[in-house]
């Protein structure tokens, strides 16, 4: 069964100031790598509900991003993370498609699914925006997986190059999810050392800046993969950021192309043994755009 692809044409509407990194490009980037490849399956993704966004995000905060799209208002959330006019339909297609993807999956009507869709979702905490993410999108889809779907062991990994911040505080001490991430340290936003206090169902593994292929792999082989296999789990969510490339300008790991095919294989062969093969990615980073092609791209033909 082929790959199937969630996303819409309006999360191109999510606009931040010209010049800013998270910009509508990128989706077009990674859809022409999407392109390269033969019988992809690909639908519209359908916006998140608000009881699916009531398990991540807490009332008040929704509340007032409501507010501000009723206001057509254009504001900084965060220094870095900005909100106009199309942004909340954009990022309740973000958040929706990983929803789907879960129901997607869980039905049977796909084995792996790919939500290609801005703006992405991992440091968006229960309360706040930040670097560039209005809401978690992958946790909203961890406990949409757990809570509206009744599984009990779902695994959330981690590659893009910064730590996952909003995913971990959001799934942190939920015995149900394991989150794993390797990220870049020292980098934005300065969280998921090894050495922090963290919850029994978190697992962070860092890479020096100038790591590359081997310290990549190395790092999951030894630390990351083996944990994910102890955890037997009945579902793998994948936050795909592809900003641990070389070319990527905002950090400064050393990945290539055939890195993220490499994690794309390693990650469904333990849905295969695991979870009948069930994956569902959503695009996280990944700033240059030629990079931003061929790693989705190398990503995507591995689940294919």
């Amino acid at each position: 069964m082929s790959l199937l692809v969630l996303t819409h044409n309006d999360c191109l509407g999510h606009r931040p100031p010209e010049g800013h990194p998270e910009r509508p490009e990128r989706l077009e980037a990674a859809w022409r790598g999407l392109n390269q490849i033969d019988e992809l399956a690909v639908k519209d993704a359908r916006p998140v509900t608000r009881a699916e966004l009531d398990r991540a995000h807490g009332p008040n905060y929704l509340e007032r991003i409501e507010n501000l799209e009723s206001a057509g208002q254009r504001i900084a959330l965060d220094p870095d993370t900005h909100f106009g006019p199309g942004s909340l339909r954009a990022a309740r297609l973000a958040a929706g498609a990983a929803c789907q993807g879960v129901d997607s999956v869980l039905a049977g009507t796909a084995t792996r699914a790919f939500a290609v869709v801005r703006p992405p979702g991992h440091h968006a905490e229960a309360a706040r925006a930040m670097g560039f993410c209005i809401f978690s999108n992958l946790a909203v889809a961890a406990l949409h997986a757990v809570s509206g779907h009744g599984l009990k062991r779902v695994a959330l990994v981690d590659f893009d190059v910064h730590h996952g911040n909003g995913s971990e505080a959001i799934l942190a001490g939920n015995g149900q999810v394991l989150f794993l991430s390797s990220h870049q340290s020292p980098l934005y936003p300065g969280t998921g050392q090894i050495d922090a206090p963290h919850a029994a169902n978190v697992r962070n593994a860092i890479l020096p800046p100038g790591s590359g292929s081997n310290e990549f792999r190395d790092l999951w082989l030894e630390h990351l993969l083996p944990e994910l296999d102890r955890f037997q789990p009945e579902l793998i969510l994948a936050s795909a950021g592809f900003d641990a490339h070389w070319r990527d300008p905002l950090a400064q790991l050393q990945l290539k192309d055939d890195d993220y095919y490499w994690i794309g294989e390693r990650l469904a062969e333990l849905a295969d043994s695991h979870a009948n093969g069930r994956l569902v990615a959503s695009l996280e980073g990944g700033y240059d755009l030629q990079a931003l092609e061929a790693s989705t791209l190398a990503f995507a033909e591995a689940l294919n």
